[in-house]
């Protein structure tokens, strides 16, 4: 409906025009106008003033000049008529409120684009929403739109596997991209056009089948997720070691004041801790959280790592702690 009104529009604007230069070529190579005087007279005819002709008409200037004013009254009818249509329809306002939004978007730097607004991608900016991470959803379907523009959520409605809607989304200043569409080939496709875009951006996707777990982790995808597996073992983790999983279950990092995880930046503490050690920096002293993860810049995991390991930069710190320790270690760090 969008696409028939703007071309209606673009059909008005176009007669518009059309008449206007017929009217001055009319006038200029027919009967021997200046150009000035045959825009003149092209104006007062189709905008039927009724100012005083540049000189006496003779047979012919009358017989163009009637042919003007009831072409020029049929296409201005018809401009008018697509113009209230597109305004009564709502289209105009909507078009508004889209280069709004984009306009916003346009201006984000580092954030993450969520594609497709299903169950998982509800979940993810649920989290993201709760750590206050700016994002924006890519999402077809008109009535969750609808519903995203009344949550005051960004937004673009559009096809996320393509260049286009991408790149509307901001894909060239983003650091994340979160895919969660039910299709996997439709996955697939989203991490390949992102990959294009932005090789910097990292992407997580969900898959459903086992096969194209390979494929996506190919074509460029960071991470991916199975839900399906992933709910499969935690239940079977629940008979196995119930106590450890519901004691895992408990911990949280979401929020200001209910986390009990944390990720610290080494690049992000104070300049003198750099290649020191992780007894230097004392962190159960001056907050009462306690280290048990370790990412080097390699990517590298170390669980539990000795108090020896030196503080490299671009590496990363897990830290465990109560909400309240969690809070003390946000301010100091």
């Amino acid at each position: 409906m969008n696409t028939i009104f703007q071309s209606r529009l673009y059909k008005a604007v176009l007669f518009s025009i059309l008449i206007l230069l017929v009217g001055v070529g009319g006038y200029c190579f027919l009967f021997d106008y200046s150009f000035v005087d045959g825009l003149y007279m092209t104006i007062i005819t189709i905008t039927t003033i009724g100012f005083g002709e540049v000189h006496p008409f003779g047979t012919g200037e009358k017989i163009f000049t009637i042919g003007l004013i009831l072409s020029s009254l049929f296409i201005f009818g018809y401009a008018v008529s697509s113009f209230s249509e597109y305004l009564i329809s709502g289209q105009f306002f909507h078009q508004l409120k889209i280069k709004k939004v984009q306009k916003k978007i346009e201006k984000l730097k580092g954030h993450t684009i969520v594609c497709g607004y299903g169950r998982n991608g509800r979940q993810a900016i649920a989290k993201l929403k709760s750590y206050k991470k700016d994002f924006v959803v890519v999402e077809q379907n008109q009535t969750i739109i609808q519903r995203l523009d009344n949550d005051g959520v960004l937004n673009i409605e559009g096809d996320a596997t393509t260049d286009e809607t991408l790149i509307k989304a901001g894909i060239l200043n983003a650091s994340n991209l979160i895919t969660a569409l039910p299709s996997d080939a439709d996955n697939l496709f989203v991490v390949l056009t992102a990959k294009q875009l932005n090789r910097k951006c990292k992407i997580i996707s969900r898959a459903s089948k086992e096969t194209s777990y390979s494929k996506l982790k190919i074509a460029g995808a960071d991470n991916v997720i199975m839900p399906d597996k992933l709910g499969g073992a935690h239940m079977a983790s629940l008979v196995v070691t119930p106590d450890v999983i519901e004691f895992v279950d408990r911990l949280t990092i979401e929020g200001d004041t209910t986390a009990n995880l944390e990720e610290i930046a080494i690049n992000n503490l104070p300049q003198e801790y750099i290649d020191k050690t992780i007894l230097d920096l004392d962190l159960r002293k001056q907050t009462g959280c306690t280290v048990i993860g370790y990412r080097t810049s390699e990517k590298e995991y170390i669980i539990n790592p000795d108090a020896s390991v030196t503080l490299k930069a671009g590496a990363n710190l897990i830290v465990l702690g109560r909400p309240e320790q969690i809070t003390k270690l946000r301010e100091l760090f």
